[in-house]
């Protein structure tokens, strides 16, 4: 099905009849910034030529849905299961709580990336950024995996200040050869080769399934830093007197 929305359709009409369509799937043409498309997908793809509001794919569980240009805040909120792949950058919070399921995004994100989130059984959430993240990035991450790919030309460092602060759990590569300023004491980082990590090689191969310029031997040929959570100076001490 080919929705060609107008300036008159709102993001409760828009919804509905993504809901209501028989089709598996949608096309969604000239979108202006409706939110909460996709929230409770399961079974649906959304592709969407336009820019999408806040709260894309909120609740996902299992659906995947493309956005040839940029979105907006609040991407996957606290999404389950699905394939969310952003060709342009995405705004703050992308991955706010998510439990499970991937994101890709081709350029950058705004603050906060991957808060809260986490992990449980199975399920490993899994959030990549081509370019840079904003400032707390990873913010209070209790599991999860997070890659930083860095690829932006005018030499501005990947990510932003306090990055992991109140991290407890979970993963953030770091694509960059020398460690980025102002990671909390509270995160352990260590340096290795991107290739010789399995775990971020099925990673960075995936994600360049989605994006033909993106070359998985060139990305993992780099210097990384993996970040997580320091057992020996835990985020603990800050909040209890223990």
């Amino acid at each position: 099905m080919v929705i060609n929305i107008d300036e008159n359709m709102n993001f409760q009409m828009l919804n509905k009849r993504i809901r209501d369509a028989v089709d598996k799937e949608t096309v969604l043409n000239g979108c202006i910034g409706q939110r909460y498309i996709g929230t409770g997908v399961s079974d649906k793809k959304i592709v969407i030529n336009g820019t999408p509001g806040n709260a894309l794919g909120a609740y996902l569980n299992g659906g995947e849905i493309y956005v040839y240009a940029n979105a907006q805040d609040a991407t996957g909120d606290t999404m389950n299961s699905g394939t969310i792949v952003i060709h342009g950058n995405a705004g703050d919070a992308t991955g706010y709580a998510m439990r499970g399921g991937k994101i890709y995004v081709h350029g950058n994100t705004g603050y906060r990336a991957g808060i809260h989130m986490k992990a449980y059984m199975e399920y490993k959430p899994v959030i990549v950024i081509g370019g840079r993240a904003g400032s707390f990035l990873g913010e209070y991450q209790a599991g999860g995996i997070i890659v930083v790919l860095g690829q932006n030309d005018d030499g501005l460092p990947i990510i932003n200040n306090f990055c992991g602060t109140g991290m407890h759990g979970g993963k953030i590569y770091l694509r960059c050869k020398s460690l980025p300023h102002r990671i909390p004491s509270q995160v352990r980082a260590e340096k290795l080769c991107g290739n010789k990590d399995a775990e971020l090689i099925g990673i960075i191969d995936d994600y360049c399934k989605y994006f033909d310029d993106m070359n998985a031997d060139h990305l993992l040929d780099a210097d990384y830093f993996v970040l997580t959570p320091n057992s020996e100076n835990p985020y603990k001490r800050m909040y209890t007197d223990n």
